[in-house]
């Protein structure tokens, strides 16, 4: 009697592209789900990017990019030289950083107290209530804080009553910020305390439970159970905020600002703006946004390595 001793044949890997169509066989729904995200990703922000060589050129519209005369950093040192460099650089890191210290927990405060709300009526409301402001246009929004501001509008004269002098506040300097990060989180505080609330409801029931018969009150359960339930929600949405946060929306600053608040509310995105459409220098309007882009980028890798290393919880 013979005994085969021979091994069995090992089985041949499969390669990516198999992998990647047998995955595609099992999950085709999802993948075509994802397909209109993709198709945008790739026309609105991959596509546009071969773009980026105009701040590495002089580019003239006639000529085209490839064939405009290539001058490398020039207009990155025309930049950094221009006598308002340091101002927009102040501006915009003041207004951002205000924008994360009062803006970014204003909605997590919101969402923790309408978890502690248990009359659904009452939290409904507010939650519509808050949440109406976003759907406001910019412009609307604008037009309205102009009115609610200039020296006959509502808030002066409020001010007025407590012996302050009327005013038009968007005239002052001084003033700019203050309505600039409330009507921003004005804005936003509702609509950004969904994700929250979302997170909120994923947390276990049966730990506040335990903790009621460990006798724990109210505070001591957000503090133990709802915030670290929290924790890694907030910790990836203020990496992606500060990997945003030369990002300052132009918009509402164009409508709101005017030449006495030039000196505090001009920021590096208005400057593009100006640069770009209005004096027609797109290579300086290109290397200003690339520059922007590099510092968002630094300032994310530093914020998750961060994370990592603190929490161990990241972006990757």
């Amino acid at each position: 009697m013979t005994v085969n001793t021979a091994k069995p044949a090992p089985l041949k890997e499969k390669s990516f592209a198999q992998r990647l169509l047998s995955d595609f066989q099992k999950h085709k729904y999802k993948y075509l789900l994802i397909l209109p995200i993709i198709i945008y990703l790739i026309l609105f922000c991959y596509k546009p990017m071969y773009g980026l060589v105009i701040a590495f050129k002089n580019y003239r519209p006639t000529r085209g990019i490839w064939d405009s005369k290539w001058v490398g950093f020039m207009w990155f040192e025309t930049f950094f030289k221009d006598p308002y460099f340091w101002r927009l650089l102040r501006n915009t890191f003041t207004i951002s950083g205000l924008t994360i210290l009062f803006g970014f927990p204003a909605p997590i405060l919101l969402a923790l107290l309408l978890n502690e709300v248990h009359n659904n009526k009452f939290k409904r409301t507010v939650q519509t209530i808050t949440y109406m402001p976003y759907f406001i246009s910019l412009v609307v929004t604008c037009s309205l804080i102009k009115i609610y501001t200039m020296e006959n509008g509502l808030f002066p004269a409020i001010m007025s009553i407590f012996g302050m002098q009327r005013q038009n506040l968007l005239a002052n300097p001084s003033y700019f910020y203050t309505i600039y990060i409330l009507s921003d989180i004005w804005q936003g505080i509702g609509w950004n305390s969904i994700i929250y609330l979302a997170a909120l409801s994923g947390i276990d029931q049966e730990q506040y439970e335990a903790a009621k018969i460990d006798g724990a009150n109210r505070f001591q359960q957000v503090l133990h159970i709802t915030l670290p339930g929290l924790l890694p929600t907030i910790t990836i949405l203020f990496i992606l905020r500060m990997g945003n946060i030369l990002n300052v929306g132009y918009e509402k600053i164009l409508l709101l600002y005017n030449p006495s608040t030039y000196e505090v509310a001009d920021v590096l995105s208005t400057y593009t703006y100006r640069m770009g459409l209005e004096n027609q220098q797109y290579s300086l309007s290109t290397a200003v946004g690339l520059f922007n882009t590099m510092v968002n980028v630094v300032f994310l890798l530093i914020t998750n390595y961060i994370s990592n290393k603190t929490t161990e919880s990241g972006l990757f």
